[in-house]
């Protein structure tokens, strides 16, 4: 288009689709707060513990003693199930010892 005094003149529009770019930065934001998330959750044992060569408790930051598994399971998400080795049971019962291993099965070693 040209003016009346011989210059062009006019405006121009460009128009550009920027929803696949939002929805990228939402994803990309979304991503983001799941992974914070996660690392949030994680607990992880370090450094020195402090154990009784003898019974195995553990000492803590106060300064008292308490079983592995009440320390390990208030600083990680570590659960605990029991049961007694071959040599455990060899040891504290004797008496039942060779009826209990065989019952146990193959999963022992001698």
């Amino acid at each position: 288009m040209k003016a009346e005094d011989g210059n062009a003149s006019g405006l121009v529009f460009a128009f550009r689709d920027v929803s696949a770019r939002k929805s990228m930065e939402a994803e990309r934001e979304r991503l983001i707060g799941d992974l914070q998330a996660a690392l949030d959750n994680i607990k992880t044992l370090t450094g020195l513990i402090p154990i009784c060569a003898g019974c195995k408790q553990i000492r803590d930051d106060q300064g008292y003693w308490q079983c592995v598994e009440q320390f390990v399971q208030e600083r990680s998400d570590a659960q605990f199930s029991h049961s007694m080795c071959p040599e455990c049971v060899r040891k504290f019962y004797p008496q039942y010892a060779d009826a209990v291993l065989a019952k146990m099965g193959s999963g022992v070693s001698e």
